[in-house]
């Protein structure tokens, strides 16, 4: 027997389980399917919400033994694993709890299974869960929306099978703490996790192929995170390639090579591979039974309202191309269920904001000072330092710096950068700065509160005009 739905959503993480609830509020019957029980995706089972949790408790450690400089004493912590472990899984069942509630109250059909296409307009729906008796549904659909997310990259060098070596969904499931661990890939993956079991007390190494942490982020933000981290991991190699891993009793042998020196072997108890993700795009049927197609990276070629070139089926979130990250498919979500509902809608923004929540936490949006440089596009970048700021000090946390990235005529703001504690919420005036247009003088002119970091963009924005309060610079001829 075929069932009949009008919107079909494969994958229930934030993009499949945004665009499922919204169509829901727009009258539409819709179906949403995912292998897991409940809706929640990557991003909520094994990715961002069980890691900042697990770096709340990082900052907290942290923060205990930074307080001794202040006179105030909570002696070493002691790390419980298995309670901590415990805590960030409710954290999860909670999260995961309330969107099944809500896909309840919204009427949205749950299907726990695997999806493959038939054709265009129909799928096949093997179950995953406890239903699994019931066998294969089919699924007739009007619309379709893939949004099956990414999943860790493992590349051919690092594939040792062997319960010592992690990718970062086996790293958040905290099965202990080990004594040594090697962090392959000094992006935002690799940095938070090893930010998390440093404080936990693991002597963290961390190597990078490139010459940075944070590839792709402007140099000034990371070099304040990197003199951070210098202080409280145990190493960090830069231009250095992970060339071989080999298991032994006691450990796992890693071969390493740095640029221009000899290769090495080094012994560590456990290996953190964080080099990247790669889309699942791999449906059965997607490709070889519609007219969706991938692209030379195995993403799903989408239009500005995420249509596939099958003109049925849409694609969002991480299987539809960077930046890999749930508010992007939040918001392609809304713009896929509004062009299949017949409203004009188009995926066109200027700021996706990215935040790195290590601590310090790095924060950009818009154009970056390094993008800029690098298209030749002429800027004026507006700075102002952490160490002015009085909130900052009072949280003992002078080591960040706001910037802005504008137009050296008009004084529009194009892009955003921040460093330092609290950086994530931060940005999000900067993305309503450049997504509206907003000038320095408009930042400069809102009446920011004080004693607060915010106010550090009014500065920011008045460091342009040179008259900065807390800051002295030259005046702008």
């Amino acid at each position: 027997m075929t069932e009949e739905t009008q919107l079909a959503v494969i994958g229930a993480g934030p993009g499949g389980y945004t665009a499922a609830f919204l169509a829901a509020d727009l009258g539409l019957r819709v179906t949403l399917i995912d292998e897991a029980p409940r809706p929640g995706g990557v991003c909520l089972y094994r990715g961002c919400m069980p890691s900042k949790a697990l770096l709340h408790a990082a900052r907290v450690v942290t923060d205990a033994r930074a307080a001794a400089a202040w006179g105030v004493s909570f002696g070493d912590p002691t790390i419980d694993v298995a309670r901590l472990r415990a805590w960030k899984d409710d954290v999860v069942a909670k999260l995961t709890g309330g969107l099944a509630l809500l896909s309840r109250q919204r009427k949205v059909a749950f299907v726990q299974g695997r999806a493959s296409f038939e054709d265009a307009h129909a799928l096949r729906v093997a179950p995953t869960g406890d239903d699994a008796a019931d066998g294969v549904r089919t699924i007739a659909f009007e619309h379709a929306i893939v949004a099956t997310g990414s999943r860790p990259t493992r590349p051919a060098a690092l594939a040792l099978d062997d319960p010592r070596v992690l990718d970062s969904t086996r790293a958040l499931d905290l099965d202990g703490v080990p004594g040594s661990l090697l962090v392959v890939g000094g992006g935002y993956i690799g940095l938070e996790l090893g930010t998390v079991y440093a404080a936990l007390g693991s002597a963290v190494t961390i190597v990078e192929l490139t010459d940075s942490l944070l590839p792709g982020a402007d140099p000034d933000l990371v070099r304040v995170l990197a003199r951070r981290i210098a202080g409280t991991v145990h190493a960090v190699h830069l231009k250095t390639a992970v060339n071989g891993l080999a298991a032994c009793p006691d450990g796992i042998d890693v071969t390493l090579e740095p640029a221009g020196a000899a290769v090495r072997t080094e012994r560590f108890d456990q290996v953190l591979v964080a080099v990247g993700r790669s889309p699942n795009s791999e449906v059965p049927g997607l490709v070889e039974r519609t007219r969706s197609e991938l692209d030379g990276r195995g993403f799903i070629r989408v239009d500005a309202q995420r249509r596939t070139a099958e003109p049925s089926i849409f694609a969002i979130g991480d299987v539809a191309g960077e930046p890999m990250l749930a508010h992007k498919a939040f918001a392609e979500a809304r713009v896929a269920v509004d062009t299949i509902a017949g409203n004009a809608a188009s995926f066109a923004p200027r700021a996706v904001p990215a935040v790195v929540f290590t601590d310090p936490e790095v924060a950009w949006c818009g154009l970056t000072e390094a993008a800029a440089a690098a298209s030749g596009r002429a800027v004026t970048v507006a700075r102002f330092p952490w160490g002015a700021s009085g909130r900052a000090l009072t949280l003992d946390r002078p080591d960040g710096a706001t910037k802005l990235v504008l137009d050296p005529e008009s004084g529009r703001v194009l892009g955003v950068g921040l460093v330092g504690a609290g950086a994530g919420e931060l940005i999000a005036e900067g993305v309503v700065a450049v997504e509206k247009g907003l000038t320095a003088a408009d930042l400069a002119g809102a009446i920011h509160p004080h004693p607060t970091v915010s106010e550090t963009f009014a500065e920011a924005a008045e460091v342009f005009f040179g008259r900065s309060t807390h800051v002295y610079r030259p005046k702008r001829r």
